[in-house]
């Protein structure tokens, strides 16, 4: 059998009751943000801090099970790197974009993110359980007073439901799982009203950061919306626990398929072998690696930041070194809006009309003989090709580019639509067309009250 993965708390919390600790709204309740409480749990240096004390910093939360799986005596704690910050998160550095991904621009309706042809990103709430110090959406994401609120799930709902185009759809934010139990579930009951929605994800770190959050209540809820997927967030081995694992027991046993995205940070997992004892014990607990992320550029965060030649050297020494459905994909998530790139070792050195080089993960090189006939498929007579999905493509969300608006707009935009840092920056705001995308019906769509 594996080694056991073990439970860690912190000297503070020895007499806090179990029935207290397993409670996620203790946890969630009791989460530090103080640098007098959190120098109470670790030994801080002056450069944390400094930065504890400074004004104007992205919000500092930590629950009090997650800051028990730091090495108190530990500056280069791994773990400790991502969610205490330090003076460095108070310099500025070059490349730094305050929405790198461009998602503001390809926001129809606050809090809905429409970048890719099938499916959208469905921002639900600015919280998380503790926050990340490179968090990608940190312009947005921390202020409790700039949640999304009924109006805009609204908004974001019907824009799905005109769209035919959308089979899939990702809950993020934000963190899905600290919603109120009622309100995530009637978003994913009211997701699963409309026909053409395929697929549902959740983004979440909720299971790594609030483990115990994960109870069978919840796993039976979710598990009435199936075909559901989540992603969960680790970065180091160490953040696998006895209590990471039992929540993603119980979370497959609800049916749930689970991936894993990492972030690929200076410090803290940028050693291969770092990175392959993560992915083996993420399989271990049946989370299959996804994505590892090249750090977006995002301000404060640049001290993580890693030449992209890393990442590909890490899936260098993954692929063929451990088991292929470990081996995750690394992906720089284009600055402006490009989306998400692959990027990965080159093991096909040269190609002519009759052969290709290929080399191996030990450097071994071989040829493989192409096809002296091929006759291809014809799309004129293929049903798929001429049956496939009506795509956004050109008219679609690319048309935001060129000032051509293909969205609906809902009442209350214009008083709505700058909530939570969500600035839809476009040409002519009066140039709405219908959300049928394609359609000849020019009559506006609204959202009734």
């Amino acid at each position: 059998m594996p080694q056991a993965f073990t439970s860690k708390r912190a000297a503070i919390y020895q007499d806090v009751p179990d029935e207290k600790w397993n409670d996620w709204r203790w946890q969630l309740s009791n989460r530090l943000n103080h640098v007098e409480d959190i120098s109470k749990v670790i030994s801080l240096t002056e450069s944390e801090r400094k930065a504890l004390n400074s004004s104007g910093l992205f919000r500092v939360d930590v629950t009090p099970y997650f800051i028990s799986l730091i090495d108190p005596d530990d500056p280069e704690d791994p773990i400790r790197k991502q969610i205490i910050p330090t003076a460095e998160e108070l310099n500025s550095f070059t490349a730094m974009m305050e929405d790198s991904l461009a998602e503001d621009r390809h926001s129809p309706v606050p809090g809905l993110v429409h970048r890719y042809p099938d499916r959208v990103l469905m921002l639900v709430t600015t919280q998380c359980a503790s926050y990340c110090r490179y968090c990608t959406r940190s312009r947005i994401v921390g202020d409790p007073g700039q949640t999304f609120n009924r109006q805009e799930f609204e908004m974001q709902l019907e824009y799905i439901q005109k769209t035919p185009q959308i089979r899939d759809v990702l809950l993020s934010g934000g963190d899905p799982l600290v919603l109120a139990p009622k309100i995530l579930e009637e978003l994913l009951s009211r997701l699963r009203e409309i026909p053409h929605v395929e697929i549902i994800r959740i983004g979440s770190r909720v299971p790594v950061f609030l483990p115990q959050r994960i109870t069978p209540e919840l796993c039976d809820m979710l598990g009435k919306y199936h075909p559901l997927w989540m992603n969960i967030h680790v970065n180091t081995p160490n953040e696998i626990s006895a209590e990471l694992e039992a929540a993603t027991d119980r979370l497959t046993r609800a049916g749930i398929q689970l991936g894993n995205q990492s972030v690929l940070l200076a410090g803290v997992n940028d050693c291969v072998h770092i990175q392959r004892e993560l992915v083996q014990k993420l399989v271990r607990i049946r989370v299959r690696p996804y994505y590892l992320y090249q750090c977006d550029l995002v301000p404060g965060a640049g001290h993580f930041r890693t030449p992209v030649a890393k990442g590909v050297e890490i899936i260098e020494g993954l692929r063929g070194h451990t088991s292929g459905y470990a081996v995750p994909q690394f992906i720089v998530d284009a600055p402006g809006g490009g989306g998400k790139i692959p990027v990965n070792p080159n093991y096909q050195l040269s190609m002519s009309d009759h052969k290709i080089i290929l080399r191996n993960y030990e450097g071994y090189i071989t040829t493989y003989e192409e096809p002296l006939e091929y006759k291809p498929h014809d799309p004129k007579t293929c049903h798929a090709c001429q049956n496939k999905r009506p795509e956004v493509g050109q008219k679609g969300i690319t048309a935001l580019l060129d000032g051509e608006q293909m969205f609906i707009k809902p009442e209350g935009f214009d008083e709505l639509h700058n909530r939570g840092g969500l600035q839809h920056r476009l040409k002519d705001e009066n140039k709405w067309k219908p959300l049928g995308i394609g359609t000849e019906d020019s009559s506006e769509q609204k959202i009734s009250d």
